[in-house]
């Protein structure tokens, strides 16, 4: 695939939504149908774990389609905000997460790792977002991740496991590639 295509159609905001944020708007490449699917091709191919965790919003809008181009992606794990997500007792999960913005939550619903498939004696699972800026969203859904247990068919608890993180845009001189290479490592199909 073509990079250039696709950094041409990004776009920049400074100072959006709040002063001193740079803002990567990848909304553009949904409209180009072609570009968009090479584009999840591209992203697919860094992927090795059967089962994807995503953040909304952005976050929805590129994993799901992964689902649908073949490469071993079985399930996608969603992590919504506050009141997006329903639940039966005892089954939601609540992220803390220190983004650029501020402080936020995110939430999970253990039973849905129950679609995940098993690897070995684990749950393996890609953490796949947009932008990687500051790393809070990412690292916040894999130490919740890594701390579930998941029951087997066959009565064993299996571990979850963050075998990897995935963007399709990393902002470099952040710096949080090497926060969360203490976690797991980090692929990205584009840098700025």
């Amino acid at each position: 695939m073509e990079l250039s295509a696709v950094r041409e159609k990004i776009r920049f905001y400074r100072d959006f939504p709040k002063k001193g944020v740079v803002f990567i708007d990848l909304l553009p490449l949904l409209g180009d149908a072609e570009l968009f699917t090479s584009l999840v091709k591209e992203i697919t191919s860094h992927i090795t774990c059967p089962t994807v965790a995503a953040p909304e919003a952005r976050g929805f809008l590129f994993s799901s389609p992964l689902l649908t181009v073949g490469g071993g992606i079985e399930s996608l794990i969603v992590f919504r905000k506050s009141g997006k997500l329903p639940y039966g007792e005892g089954d939601l999960v609540r992220i803390p997460i220190v983004k650029e913005y501020g402080e936020d939550s995110l939430y999970c619903r253990r039973s849905d790792l129950h679609a995940a498939r098993v690897t070995g004696d684990e749950i393996c699972i890609t953490v796949f977002d947009d932008v990687l800026a500051t790393g809070g969203t990412a690292e916040g859904m894999a130490h919740a991740l890594n701390g579930m247990t998941v029951p087997a068919h066959d009565g064993r608890m299996l571990p979850v496991r963050v075998m990897e993180f995935v963007f399709l845009a990393e902002i470099t001189d952040i710096g949080a590639r090497r926060r969360l290479e203490k976690i797991a490592p980090v692929k990205s199909v584009l840098e700025f």
